[in-house]
């Protein structure tokens, strides 16, 4: 009886008032003449009133509140060796990244893997990371895709289990016009803040100025995290245009000399209080040198090859990848554990100390 009584009052809503079957929009008139016969009220109910519409309000922090992180993190996404998430590891690596730190991280994106995760898998570490650290830390999910239909879709999900804000990378592989780009990230914009990613070298095109120029009006736009380098960089920040550098082994002179923000990190995975040291206490040339070996280490093969390595050999990982990645070789793993030495063992992450491991230790699994 109460449900019926409910269902009642649902329809009556809808018929005298036609813009709750359009979650607040006015319904054209042939939907509203549609409506008026009592044929799809609760169609409408269903397509507008339950999902998240991106017009809602239902952002957990500001556009500012991004803006003012020097240090984010594009955090490791650790297994177990049936192929589901470690997250007593993923946590131990969150809190690591809070205490050094670090003021944001980005879940899922190209160092957490979120191109080798479901999206049940990526919405649920988002979720997790919110429940768990989203008072301590911001928590920017990795959210786009190629297909605009969904990257809307995933923004809304990740807004709707409260993440902070999105990261948005442009359509690759079926690459578009300056215009689809731009057509693209409208889409999404409106759904809370977002960061853009220009990835140039993973997606196999840039995202030009006069794209970011079309869309930095939005108020939804809080920056972009760019790879080309330090005169893009600059371009941007010319422009009044939040920037955060990409590249680690640019990014002291990014911040310092052309006016980054700062930087999505993956070097402060392991080493996070020294990346906050360098984002934040001025111009440091000699703890930059003194990190470039590391750095350099790190993307002797493509990300996050090397940061899985490293982690295992840490022992706060598992030694265990998500196919197509396979641990690095012998000879850089035991120069791995040079450079440990070289920087000091008390800066990295972990109590282990670092081990060059067997190449039987690592397990390669493909779920």
């Amino acid at each position: 009886m109460a449900h019926q009584m409910l269902l009642g009052t649902l329809r009556t809503n809808v018929l005298t008032d036609p813009t709750r079957a359009t979650g607040g929009r006015a319904a054209s008139p042939r939907s509203s003449a549609r409506i008026g016969r009592g044929k799809i009220a609760l169609a409408a109910i269903s397509d507008d009133y339950l999902p998240m519409r991106s017009t809602e309000s239902k952002n957990r922090t500001s556009k500012g509140d991004i803006t003012s992180l020097r240090l984010i993190t594009a955090v490791k996404t650790p297994y177990l060796p049936d192929g589901r998430f470690d997250l007593e590891a993923y946590d131990y690596l969150i809190n690591m990244q809070i205490e050094g730190g670090a003021e944001g991280v980005i879940v899922g994106g190209t160092t957490g893997e979120g191109h080798l995760m479901s999206w049940d898998e990526h919405i649920m570490l988002i979720g997790h990371t919110v429940n768990c650290f989203g008072t301590r830390i911001k928590v920017i999910g990795n959210t786009g895709s190629n297909s605009t239909g969904e990257a809307v879709h995933a923004t809304e999900q990740g807004f709707a289990v409260g993440m902070h804000a999105a990261l948005h990378i442009n359509p690759y592989y079926g690459k578009t016009s300056t215009e689809g780009m731009i057509a693209h990230f409208k889409a999404v914009l409106p759904m809370g803040p977002t960061i853009i990613y220009n990835a140039p070298s993973r997606t196999g095109q840039d995202i030009p100025p006069p794209v970011i120029e079309a869309l930095s009006s939005h108020p939804n736009i809080a920056g972009v995290k760019e790879c080309v380098g330090h005169e893009r960089v600059k371009c941007y920040t010319d422009k009044g245009i939040s920037v955060w550098s990409g590249n680690d082994d640019e990014c002291h002179d990014s911040r310092w000399k052309y006016g980054a923000i700062g930087v999505i990190s993956v070097t402060s995975n392991l080493v996070p209080g020294l990346m906050h040291s360098l984002m934040h206490e001025g111009e440091n040339a000699t703890l930059n040198e003194k990190l470039l070996p590391l750095i350099k280490w790190l993307f002797c093969e493509p990300n996050p090859i090397p940061l899985d390595t490293a982690l295992a050999q840490l022992g706060v990982a598992r030694p265990v990848l998500r196919l197509p990645y396979k641990a690095l070789p012998l000879e850089k793993r035991v120069e791995f554990v040079r450079i440990v030495d070289a920087i000091g063992r008390e800066h990295f992450i972990g109590n282990r100390e670092a081990r060059v491991l067997d190449d039987e230790d690592f397990v390669s699994i493909c779920r």
